[in-house]
């Protein structure tokens, strides 16, 4: 049971990368973006060929990044010059990407599982450290005997994320940033003050694929491989992760908000693991288990709401009567 919900952990803070990518186009630029399921395989396909060609790792997963910002801008651009409508830009350049990406690794899926990565070459610094030696004699202490031997992992992820969270909450309050809010929430009124909404678009949307590349990228290298089927759904649990993180932390600040996605994103991969703990729930069944969790996610923060308002107006009418 903690091997998986620390394997669940592990996947949940490389999909809160992707889900704050979710967030900038769904949330900030109000623009359901389904460039998502393909620029999440992008970052794989991209750093997948690239580790293999020999290409330095770190190097090979900002070029995944650096390809998910293209295809998000020119989905941006189908959408700003050519005038597609948004829902339909974004099919089309996913329907684009799937041909695209087939082309980059040169077959359906692609195995990089004894390629040095990111993650090998921290490890290999990690190790002699000893940490993992102690976490795990700690935890075997406490009874729990199947010990994963992945902290290094872990702990880069969690860096990784924070880092981005970070400088997620620093964009969005500079100038550009605020440009973008502003275009997400009224488009008329930021271009009667002369912003170029077009191009706020083009590298809001740019941004965001590239953080789900660079999720994909990561994604990747956890998994030791890149196939062509694999962000199939992405878009779902990314605002799975999005609604759950807003519903259980709230939207106060930025700050909060981008928490609240990574929290989402997180719990969303373990509520996964937990259902798929029940006898009658299979693999198969994951994408009916998000549907279920998003609708709960949205559902819930409502019926809540409106039992707080009745039960406001219940009082009012017995101050009155008294």
């Amino acid at each position: 049971m903690f091997y998986s919900m620390f394997g669940a952990f592990e996947s949940g803070v490389i999909y809160a990368i992707m889900a704050l990518g979710v967030y900038l186009s769904f949330r900030i630029l109000d623009f359901p973006d389904l460039t998502v399921d393909g620029s999440f395989v992008t970052g794989a396909a991209v750093v997948g060929i690239s580790i293999i060609n020999g290409v330095p790792t770190i190097i090979a997963t900002l070029l995944a990044a650096l390809a998910g910002f293209l295809a998000g801008s020119i989905t941006g651009i189908l959408n700003t010059k050519g005038k597609i409508n948004p829902l339909l830009s974004g099919i089309i350049m996913m329907i684009a990407l799937y041909s695209i990406n087939l082309r980059i690794m040169g077959q359906p899926n692609l195995s990089i599982f004894n390629e040095s990565t990111v993650f090998s070459q921290f490890e290999a610094w990690w190790g002699p450290i000893g940490i993992d030696q102690m976490l795990n004699e700690l935890i075997q202490s406490i009874g729990i005997e199947r010990v994963p031997g992945t902290w290094s992992l872990l702990f880069i992820m969690i860096i990784v994320t924070i880092v981005i969270k970070l400088l997620s909450d620093y964009f969005l309050k500079t100038e550009v940033g605020l440009a973008l809010r502003a275009t997400g929430d009224n488009e008329k009124m930021i271009r009667s003050f002369s912003a170029n909404t077009d191009n706020l678009k083009i590298i809001g949307l740019g941004i965001s694929n590239g953080l789900v590349a660079l999720a994909g990228a990561f994604f990747a290298q956890y998994g030791g491989f890149a196939d062509v089927g694999m962000g199939i759904g992405m878009i779902i649990i990314g605002l799975a992760s999005v609604i759950i993180g807003e519903a259980l932390v709230g939207t106060k600040t930025i700050a909060r908000t981008t928490l609240a996605v990574v929290c989402g994103a997180i719990i969303y991969r373990i509520a996964v693991t937990l259902a798929l703990k029940i006898k009658f729930l299979e693999a198969g069944d994951m994408k009916l288990i998000t549907a279920i969790l998003v609708i709960a996610a949205l559902v819930t923060p409502k019926i809540i709401s409106s039992r707080k308002e009745k039960l406001k107006k219940q009082r009012k009418r017995a101050a009155l009567s008294s």
